[in-house]
């Protein structure tokens, strides 16, 4: 099973094929289905999210989501613990507490910090953000989940961006900033919803021409805003673990 290895900026790609990077199932007791098929072996999985309460880590350890996570560590899959930083109204402190309770609970292998702000002027409480995190956890994968392109210096703090997060109607016209080039696929993720399954080979390709290694597709909906497209899986999961696998021509 693939996994991200730690890149410091400017390194040369490790060759890392496309995988999956979850953005975050519904409950283990909600989507139980979606849990145990990500421990299935051969599954191109680069890491899942951890997200208990919606927006982080609940008020208490959950036994569901500890055995949860359990079974996917076991399995040699990266677990991240979902913080949200409200692009930037989050408090530091409140993230950093949420940061200890997963690691404690749940012995996370690092974070999403979610809804990252993409602005210079916010670069630098982002960086003393994830200055703490590092500290607090040794040795963390760390995703920042702008959800589009940020100001290049935000890639110097984290292993990986999201650079893309929304719709396929979006997507599919979607270009990547030219800065991105100087970097390997390794560096960033594109989660995209309402992707119709025949159109996946046509993702594909815009995930590899844009250079972004770690993706998620499915063709659930944001219901106009009134769901989460990303709580259960695509319908053609198998389809695309199967794709994904063997490899899409340019």
């Amino acid at each position: 099973m693939p996994h991200l290895t730690r890149l410091t900026p400017g390194t040369a790609s490790t060759g890392l094929r496309t995988g999956f990077g979850i953005p975050g199932f519904a409950h283990p007791l909600v989507a139980p289905a979606e849990w145990a098929e990500l421990t299935r072996p051969g599954t191109p999985l680069h890491w899942v999210v951890l997200n208990i309460a919606g927006n982080g880590p609940g008020a208490r350890p959950d036994p569901h989501c500890l055995e949860a996570a359990g079974r996917l560590r076991n399995a040699g899959v990266r677990v991240l613990g979902h913080l949200d930083a409200t692009y930037g109204a989050r408090a530091y402190g409140e993230l950093v507490s949420d940061a200890h309770h997963y690691i404690d609970w749940y012995r996370v292998d690092g974070f999403l910090l979610d809804r990252c702000p993409t602005e210079r002027v916010a670069l630098p409480e982002v960086r003393r953000t994830v200055s703490t995190l590092r500290a607090i956890h040794g040795d963390p994968h760390i995703v920042l989940g702008h959800g589009t392109h940020p100001y290049p210096g935000y890639l110097e703090h984290a292993d990986q961006l999201v650079t893309f997060s929304g719709t396929w109607s979006d997507y599919r016209w979607s270009q990547a900033a030219e800065w991105t080039a100087d970097h390997p696929p390794e560096r960033f993720c594109h989660f995209v919803h309402g992707v119709p399954r025949g159109h996946l080979d046509e993702a594909l390709r815009i995930a590899r021409w844009q250079g972004a290694a770690t993706i998620y597709f499915t063709d659930r909906t944001d219901g106009w805003g009134r769901s989460d497209p990303w709580e259960s899986m695509p319908g053609y999961w198998d389809d695309i673990v199967s794709r994904i696998g063997t490899g899409v021509s340019e």
